[in-house]
């Protein structure tokens, strides 16, 4: 009886030490598997919105650190890539805005990417797969571009903008 208990009691513990080993792995897995190269590249903007662009420093600081992103290759410089982005958003948050771009529309953009910036970090400090939300933060990223084109090309007068009847 008691060599049949101690035959159990060893069985059990070599099946259990086998399973901590296997959940190890697949953390392990979990933490970085994000290839640069497959990742979306950034919309172009035209020469007008460029020209608004150049003088806007805060922007300028958010794009430097937002092409840092397709540079790296180790997790570790991927979480120092998106604190350099979560702190240089805030900076470009709180700044001021140059005429043109000082919409609710830019605002709202903004706030959107910001968003999946936090989702990222969110995503790195939890060991989870980034990759999606990257994707996604790079489709904000390339909205906001977009919109700097069509605000800067709309023919349309300021008047209908600030017209609360309309």
């Amino acid at each position: 009886m008691r060599k049949t208990f101690l035959l159990i009691c060893f069985m059990v513990l070599v099946s259990s030490c086998k399973d901590s080993a296997a959940g190890d792995a697949e953390l392990q897995d979990a933490g970085w598997s994000v290839d640069v190269s497959q990742l979306p590249k950034k919309t172009n903007v035209n020469a007008k919105a460029q020209g608004i662009l150049k003088g806007w420093q805060p922007y300028n600081a958010f794009e430097a650190n937002f092409d840092r992103l397709y540079e790296t290759e180790y997790r570790e410089d991927f979480v120092l890539t998106i604190e350099g982005l979560v702190e240089s958003q805030k900076l470009w948050e709180s700044s001021t805005y140059p005429a043109q771009f000082d919409i609710p529309q830019v605002r709202g953009r903004q706030k959107v990417l910001k968003t999946y910036i936090l989702k990222i970090k969110g995503d790195l400090e939890y060991r989870q797969n980034p990759e999606t939300s990257i994707k996604e933060m790079i489709g904000a990223f390339n909205d906001l571009r977009e919109h700097f084109n069509i605000v800067v090309n709309s023919n349309l007068p300021e008047d209908l903008f600030s017209d609360e009847k309309n």
